[in-house]
């Protein structure tokens, strides 16, 4: 054999090997840190009845941690119910790296950082589908090092609405409208409620469902908001949920899609039962009522009288912390008229600019 392929392939080998103990290394000394962490950080609707296996079911349930090293590693389990509605989740690394992940399985090990700049970063991991498409459960990271997390931000918003708050039909960056699972399509980091949230440097939660209504819900569902609001699984009518939890500064409602054009004066009673019921739950909030993003001329006109002798009524009864914003124009660009992730910036932009002036943020 030649004495210079010889040689270079000892050099070859010699780097492999190098290479594949590096690794080795690398793994050895990345450790598991559980999910109950005190340095892992939780907000959403989450159920802890197992503190080492949290389980939620709501679309932007988001955790946070700051790590260190140069990998990590999340652990998840997925529900995967009928066995093909695998969820999807977005990553953020150092709030400027994202990418969006399918789970593959039961129990999924996934990478979510790898090969970065050796030093500390933050990792922020959100729930992009929503509760049909079944729970996550979080078990915990593998990393070399998890470090303390600065607090989080002093505001909170809730935003409260159906599919369109969820962010269905919004990401056809991959799988195009009408291709695929439903599910495809959702990325609830991106809707408009999250966007907002980070605009106004405030945390965030999504009380919401595909279908749902005020008075009426479509696509089978026999539940409407009114009767599901007080659960950590929305979707399902189950789970009890602390509202001690997460007292938001500013409550948004986005109600009536679903519904259609109601009788006004059944819709209009409803929809101040159910503003009492969450002024009952958030004393100090300031709830902004909206019409629906991607309703057509004929809903917006209704939604739009609607709100106004809504908002006018329970101001008159002595409620000054309601108020409406009605949307410039329909967004429906998206999968199924649901507006597309271009859109839900839009809308961001118009609520944000709206919610700083109400909030003086």
């Amino acid at each position: 054999m030649n004495k210079i392929f010889i040689f270079i392939l000892t050099i070859t080998f010699s780097v492999s090997c190098n290479y594949c103990t590096a690794q080795v290394k690398l793994m050895q000394v990345q450790k598991f840190f559980p999910a109950n962490d005190k340095h892992i950080q939780y907000t959403g609707r989450i159920d802890f009845s197992n503190p080492l296996q949290p389980k939620f079911w709501q679309p932007g349930v988001y955790i946070k941690a700051k790590f260190e090293g140069t990998y990590c590693s999340i652990i998840l389990n997925d529900e995967v119910p009928g066995g093909t509605s695998h969820s999807y989740i977005e990553v953020v690394v150092d709030d400027t790296i994202l990418f969006r992940l399918k789970t593959k399985g039961t129990t999924d090990t996934i990478n979510v950082a790898r090969s970065l700049q050796n030093g500390a970063h933050t990792i922020t991991v959100c729930k992009n589908t929503e509760a049909g498409i079944g729970y996550l459960e979080f078990v915990g990271f593998r990393c070399n090092k998890l470090l303390p997390l600065p607090k989080k931000p002093k505001h909170k918003i809730e935003f409260i609405g159906n599919s369109i708050t969820c962010g269905t039909g919004s990401d056809i960056s991959e799988i195009p409208c009408g291709q695929g699972l439903w599910q495809d399509q959702h990325n609830a980091y991106l809707s408009y409620g999250p966007t907002v949230a980070r605009t106004l440097n405030a945390q965030w939660q999504l009380s919401s469902v595909s279908g749902i209504g005020l008075i009426h819900s479509c696509c089978n569902m026999t539940v409407t908001m009114p009767q599901v609001f007080d659960k950590i699984n929305i979707r399902d009518n189950k789970v009890g949920w602390d509202f001690k939890n997460y007292q938001p500064d500013a409550v948004t409602v986005c109600l009536g899609q679903n519904d259609g054009v109601q009788d006004s004066v059944i819709f209009c009673s409803a929809y101040v039962d159910f503003i009492k019921k969450v002024r009952g739950h958030y004393p100090k909030a300031q709830i902004v009522c909206l019409t629906s993003p991607m309703g057509d001329a004929q809903l917006t006109a209704a939604h739009k009288n609607y709100l106004t002798g809504i908002v006018d009524f329970l101001n008159k009864s002595g409620d000054n912390k309601v108020s409406k914003y009605f949307f410039s124009k329909r967004f429906h660009n998206g999968c199924g008229d649901h507006p597309d992730l271009a859109e839900h910036a839009e809308i961001a932009k118009e609520l944000s600019a709206y919610l700083q002036t109400v909030l003086g943020w």
